[in-house]
């Protein structure tokens, strides 16, 4: 069969992007390489029942009201306002950063300073960037800006990141702040909650159309033939064969641990910046979900480097170089493959967030839409 539209990929950008240009009338076939839709934020139960997220936590917030109005076709939601707390000498603090977590790590007149130089600098309910408190003239915010560089920040990114700090782009550093206000919440969106009956569960209603093929389990190439319009939200150097050399990303290994007691983190999300603990993080699923359940299950996460063709890749990895690889990816695009959207965290080589996602899921059809006669 012949499509009017190929989409590669049936996570949160290719099925944005397949609804759309359904609902526009054309014949879309979305090829997802795994056997299920969703991508990365695929949600299902363990063999205990408890409902996990295979591939690491995934948290919906946004400000958008697009997003949500799309979004809200295809899921009840349920209130939720995320919160991540951090293993710090001995101590869990809330993250990102804030004056709580000065009050909880300081003696309470050197904490009292440190506010009151921070509320001058940024004022209150501000942010501050922690690389750019560590240039401050002042002596007060430079302590601070070492103590949570080398206790947060260094350890954590770097098992993330598997670089330094100061090799990242400033859009990965500045993404945690210290924050200048009690708000302990992860995320200061007006809109955070979750889909009720779970993410799988939303897509399987999104790519539920008489206009949608979804073939699970089929690679792109193996999908067919179309009118010469594809989205494609794999990765672009994967595309290509890696011609040009491979883009960086991050991958990750989960191990997940099932615990006969209702409870077992202090919150959703429990980080370890120390560089001597090989994981980052634990998430437990039943704080997100609010899945009732006598037992609980966890997710440790340990990051790596992705390997083409062995590992998923997960993040991409913003420097300098990198840039400049991706650059050449986009003009050798241009050149041989017109007809091709590259979308997505993997085809536009960016941090997406979920909303993001769908935004850059329906900017992809906007381009195809544009294209078709």
């Amino acid at each position: 069969m012949r499509y009017d539209v190929l989409i590669a990929g049936a996570g949160m950008t290719g099925a944005t992007a397949a609804r759309v240009l359904a609902e526009a009338g054309l014949r879309v076939c979305v090829a997802e390489e795994r056997e299920h839709s969703g991508g990365n934020c695929h949600d299902r139960p363990d063999e205990h029942g408890v409902f996990i997220h295979p591939y690491g936590p995934h948290i919906f917030h946004t400000s958008r009201q697009a997003v949500i109005d799309f979004l809200s076709r295809f899921t009840g939601w349920r209130a939720y306002e995320h919160r991540v707390t951090a293993l710090v000498r001995d101590r869990i603090i809330p993250l990102p950063f804030n004056l709580t977590s000065l009050a909880m790590c300081f003696p309470a007149r050197e904490a009292h300073r440190m506010e009151e130089a921070l509320i001058r600098r940024y004022g209150r309910d501000g942010k501050a960037p922690v690389l750019e408190l560590l240039g401050s003239e002042d002596a007060c915010l430079r302590d601070l800006a070492r103590f949570v560089y080398e206790e947060v920040f260094l350890g954590y990114t770097q098992k993330q990141w598997g670089l330094a700090p100061t090799e990242l782009d400033p859009q990965v550093t500045a993404r945690v702040p210290v924050r200048v206000s009690h708000d302990d919440r992860y995320f200061q969106d007006s809109f955070q909650h979750m889909p009720d009956k779970g993410f799988a569960r939303m897509f399987d209603r999104m790519l539920d159309h008489p206009g949608i093929t979804l073939l699970l389990g089929t690679p792109f190439a193996e999908a067919g033939a179309a009118a010469g319009k594809a989205v494609y939200t794999g990765t672009i150097d994967g595309y290509f064969h890696y011609r040009l050399g491979a883009l960086p990303y991050r991958s990750l290994d989960f191990d997940f641990q099932h615990y006969a007691q209702p409870r077992h983190l202090p919150s959703a999300v429990l980080n370890y910046p120390s560089a001597a603990t090989p994981w980052t993080r634990i998430t437990e699923y039943k704080q997100l979900t609010g899945q009732e359940h006598p037992h609980t299950s966890v997710s440790i996460e340990y990051p790596r480097p992705h390997e083409p063709g062995r590992t998923l890749p997960y993040y991409p990895v913003f420097t300098g170089d990198a840039a400049q690889v991706y650059a050449d990816y986009r003009e050798l695009a241009k050149r041989e493959a017109p007809d091709v959207i590259f979308a997505g965290r993997l085809g536009a080589f960016r941090y997406l967030n979920m909303d993001d996602a769908v935004l850059a899921g329906m900017e992809a059809a906007r381009q195809v839409l544009g294209k078709t006669p």
